[in-house]
């Protein structure tokens, strides 16, 4: 008998912790935003579904999906729209209206294929491990971050006539998005 109102009073303090966040749990984010790699810049459109461990740590998931001109060695390169499926999570540094935050994410990273203007030379696609450090703010439903997305860079060499060309391909980029947030707000 004891165990089980030992258990019921363990039930009630854990749904009264739950009850005693000031934010709700779930959270939809969807971003946009500008993609800066080396040597180019484009777009980026960015899904994070969010939960809210309590009031300042929140765990979630981004899609991320970014088209960008790159270029290497002075040659310009067509647009490819690179995706990324991550994990992430965030710690706030305050619990008012303005709510800045540090996260930390990492995950796949899906590297479209290239094809470069100036020469017969195309990049197969590749997907590759990568994380990013971020920074951001939620301010009321609405919420801005920049975030250095660090993924391994391409190697590879081609034979272009009689002669080997070695090339290598930053894919890392530096993603500054605002968006918006529907749930996860005041209760």
């Amino acid at each position: 008998m004891k165990k089980f109102f030992f258990s019921i009073a363990l039930l009630f303090v854990a749904f009264a912790t739950v009850n005693a966040q000031n934010y709700k749990p779930f959270k939809l984010g969807l971003g946009l935003g500008y993609a800066i790699p080396d040597g180019g810049g484009g777009v980026l459109f960015a899904i994070e579904p969010a939960y809210r461990v309590n009031d300042a740590i929140a765990v979630g998931l981004r899609m991320e999906w970014a088209a960008m001109a790159k270029s290497i060695d002075n040659t310009e390169a067509d647009i490819s729209t690179n995706g990324s499926y991550t994990l992430n999570g965030q710690y706030y540094l305050s619990d008012n209206t303005f709510r800045p935050y540090v996260g930390l994410g990492f995950g796949l990273y899906s590297i479209a294929s290239v094809g470069f203007d100036d020469a017969d030379l195309k990049l197969d696609a590749s997907s590759k491990f990568g994380l990013y450090p971020r920074i951001g703010a939620d301010i009321g439903h609405f919420n801005i971050n920049i975030d250095y997305n660090i993924i391994p860079k391409t190697e590879d060499s081609m034979q272009f006539g009689t002669e080997t060309i070695e090339y290598e391909f930053k894919n890392s980029y530096i993603g500054i998005r605002i968006g918006a947030f529907i749930f996860g707000g005041k209760k």
